[in-house]
C-alpha cells in the first residue's frame, strides 16, 4: 500500500508495536486512479467485486479504518454503469470530515473498504415510463447520474433526457461537463444506440456564487420558467415528465415541492411513479 498523508500516523502506530501484524481491510478493494477537480472535489476508481451486481442509479456504503479500528463508513452513489468491469466514485472533501479528510488522499494502490450491498431509489424500476426524463442535482449529487447517463436503458426508456446541474462556482462543473461531452462522443454507445438517441441528452449547468453562463438556482428557474423557456419545452406535468432528484437536503425537499405542485407524485421500488428523491445523500 502506499503511504500517504492520511494514513501516515496509522503507519507510525504500527512501527511502534513491532510484531503486530497489519491488519486486512474487511471487504477491501484496490484504489486504480484518483483525479482532482478543485480544493473541495475528486473522483476515484477502485477494484470491482466479482460478485456485486448493482443497478445504475445505485449507492454502497464505502470507507475506511477509522482510528477506534472500527470501520468509517458513508453511503457513496456508485458513479460508473452497471457495465463498468471498475466503480468509480465523486466526492467532496470536507478537510475536519471524519472520513473524507482520509478519503481525499488516497493513492492507486491503496485500499478502501466497500461493502457489496447496493441499494437506492434513483433507479428506473422506480419511475412509470414517461416521455422526459429531468436528473435535478447539485454538487456531487450528480454522481448518480453519472452512472444512468451511461446506461444505454435510459435512452431507451426516454425520449428526451434531461441534466441539471447546480454548483457555487464554474470548476465544479468540471465532472458533469467532462461526463456529458464524452457520452456525446462516446463510440460504443453511438454503435449500440445510434446518433439520434446520443442527441437526446440535454445538460443544463448553473452556477450560484461565480459569474457563468446560466446563473442562479435551478429551483429560481422552474418556478420564473426560464429553465423551460431556455430549452424550449413545456413545464412540468406528470403526463410526460419523470424526475429524480439528488443534492442536499433542503434542494431535495424545494424540487420535490415543486415536483409535487406540477402533479408528479414520489415513487418507490415497489411502488413506481413520476419522481424519487436519493434519501441517502445529504451533501
Amino acid at each position: 500500500m502506499t503511504t500517504n498523508p492520511a494514513t501516515a500516523e496509522h503507519h507510525q502506530d504500527e512501527a511502534r508495536a513491532p510484531g503486530k501484524p497489519m491488519p486486512v481491510l474487511p471487504d477491501a478493494q484496490t484504489v486504480t486512479s484518483v483525479r482532482h477537480y478543485s480544493d473541495r472535489l475528486f473522483s476515484f476508481r477502485v477494484t470491482r467485486p466479482q460478485s456485486l451486481r448493482f443497478r445504475s442509479g445505485e449507492f454502497v456504503m464505502i470507507g475506511l479504518m477509522g482510528e477506534n479500528g472500527k470501520p468509517l463508513l458513508r453511503a457513496y452513489s456508485i458513479a460508473s454503469p452497471a457495465w463498468d468491469e471498475e466503480l468509480e466514485f465523486y466526492s467532496i472533501k470536507v478537510q475536519d470530515g471524519p472520513l473524507t479528510s482520509k478519503l481525499q488522499h488516497v493513492q492507486p494502490g491503496d485500499q478502501i473498504i466497500l461493502r457489496p450491498k447496493p441499494v437506492g431509489t434513483l433507479v428506473h424500476d422506480a419511475l412509470l415510463p414517461g416521455k422526459r426524463l429531468w436528473l435535478f442535482s447539485t454538487g456531487t449529487g450528480f454522481a448518480p447520474f453519472a452512472s444512468l447517463l451511461r446506461d444505454p436503458e435510459t435512452f431507451e426508456k426516454f425520449d428526451e433526457i434531461i441534466v441539471t446541474h447546480t454548483c457555487r462556482d464554474v470548476d465544479e462543473l468540471t465532472y458533469s461537463r467532462e461526463l456529458v461531452e464524452s457520452i456525446k462522443s462516446d463510440e460504443m454507445l453511438e454503435e449500440l444506440l445510434g446518433v439520434e438517441a446520443l442527441g437526446k441528452l440535454r445538460y443544463y449547468p448553473t452556477t450560484t456564487r461565480e459569474q457563468s453562463g446560466t446563473m442562479g438556482r435551478i429551483t429560481t428557474r422552474i418556478e420564473d420558467g426560464s429553465l423551460f423557456s431556455d430549452l424550449g419545452v413545456p413545464a412540468l406535468n406528470p403526463e410526460e415528465d419523470r424526475a429524480m432528484v439528488c443534492g442536499s437536503l433542503a434542494f431535495n425537499l424545494d424540487i420535490k415541492a415543486l415536483l409535487e405542485q406540477a402533479g408528479l407524485r414520489e415513487g418507490a421500488n415497489s411502488d413506481p411513479a413520476e419522481f424519487v428523491v436519493e434519501k441517502a445523500f445529504v451533501g
